[in-house]
């Protein structure tokens, strides 16, 4: 996660009435010609903290599209736990109400874990899928410190931060008592909404997948070679070829800044998504 900061208005803005969640979105580029980018911000982060200085280089050839999950940003709270599956069928709300049949993923953390979700669950609705700082399962985090840390998070921890002051400055329900709700939820996560996914089903998914993590990520670099591993990568390429799904590993880059070195991340984001595939048409 890295704090960021928007540099231009989106083209389009709202909500999408989702039963009780009204869900706020924004529509960056000028051009409606290929697959759009969904970006999905982790916890306790939104749009703009997340994805603000990317989103101009992004949008600058795509259209982009990128939500606030429940309880996060724009987005309400509403009397449901965080669960992948759950804000997978919000982001699927969201590109029904804007008629996107088909959609590439970028998702970071809680991002990623969503993204992986509709992967491999809503293969139908995924071209290409980027899963950043984010492990398929509990054991690719380093220990349980990450679990323990989350768990016990209050209010008073994350006093006078960004997170803080982006929360009550964009929330519906601004105020300390329902930022401590979230904190709770994402603590939460860690316990429940959020399960492992199974090897055979890394290995299944049909869209070609970017991996990245941050060299001194909650993710360890064992788990995301693993990863790549179950995607077809780690072979020897000037053999038998370069697989479709890759991964990169950001130098010098935490969790807490896993997108934050914006030059690295636009190339090779770009790169991936652009690369050529027999998936639209072109030789790969």
């Amino acid at each position: 996660m890295t704090e960021q900061t928007a540099l231009v208005s989106p083209a389009e803005s709202g909500y999408v009435a989702l039963g009780e969640l009204r869900m706020y979105y924004e529509v960056h580029g000028d051009t409606a010609d290929g697959t759009p980018l969904v970006l999905l911000h982790g916890g306790l982060f939104d749009i703009e903290q997340q994805f603000g200085a990317l989103i101009p280089e992004l949008a600058a050839g795509r259209r982009v599209i990128a939500v606030d999950f429940q309880g996060h940003g724009r987005t309400n709270d509403i009397d449901r736990p965080f669960s992948a599956a759950a804000f997978a069928s919000d982001v699927l709300g969201v590109l029904d109400h804007l008629a996107v049949e088909r959609a590439d993923i970028h998702g970071f953390s809680i991002g990623g874990a969503v993204a992986l979700d509709l992967a491999i669950d809503h293969p139908e609705r995924i071209r290409r899928v980027i899963v950043s700082s984010t492990s398929f399962a509990a054991s690719g985090m380093r220990g349980s410190e990450n679990a323990d840390a989350v768990g016990a998070m209050t209010v008073d921890m994350i006093a006078g931060t960004p997170m803080e002051a982006a929360y009550l400055a964009k929330s519906p329900h601004p105020d300390l008592q329902h930022l401590q709700v979230l904190l709770d939820k994402l603590g939460a996560t860690y316990k429940s909404g959020f399960p492992d996914r199974t090897e055979d089903e890394i290995r299944a998914i049909a869209a070609p997948t970017l991996i990245t993590v941050g060299d001194a990520d909650m993710v360890s670099l064992d788990h995301a070679v693993e990863f790549l591993r179950l995607r077809g990568g780690d072979v020897n390429g000037d053999f038998v070829g370069v697989p479709a799904s890759q991964l990169a590993v950001f130098p010098g880059t935490t969790h807490f800044f896993g997108l934050a070195r914006v030059d690295l991340v636009r190339d090779v984001v770009v790169g991936f998504l652009d690369a050529p595939s027999s998936d639209d048409g072109r030789a790969g």
